[in-house]
């Protein structure tokens, strides 16, 4: 199994609505691919931004590629992701799950 980690940033002022739009599309849309075996969506404040995490669990790469395209470290993102990320991150990180 492999986890999947992004990260953004979005001002304090947004993230409500972005975590909304994260619960109603994003976590859908993670969840639905074959081969997800679970997504989350993580947040936290820190001074006037709010972290948000989206951490994922998949069966294989084949599982990833369907989700995010063939190059598996790039990013995906939303439409609506732009009027809110204070900058696109262009990687995300992958993790062997042991145990």
């Amino acid at each position: 199994m492999i986890a999947r980690r992004w990260h953004g940033r979005v001002p304090n002022s947004l993230a409500d609505e972005y975590l909304r739009l994260m619960q109603d599309v994003a976590l859908p849309d993670y969840r639905s691919t074959e081969g997800n075996r679970g997504a989350w969506c993580l947040s936290r404040v820190e001074g006037d931004v709010t972290h948000v995490e989206m951490l994922t669990f998949w069966d294989d790469l084949a599982a990833i590629k369907r989700f995010a395209g063939q190059d598996v470290g790039v990013a995906k993102y939303y439409d609506f992701d732009e009027g809110f990320l204070l900058e696109k991150e262009p990687g995300v990180l992958h993790f062997e799950v042991m145990g």
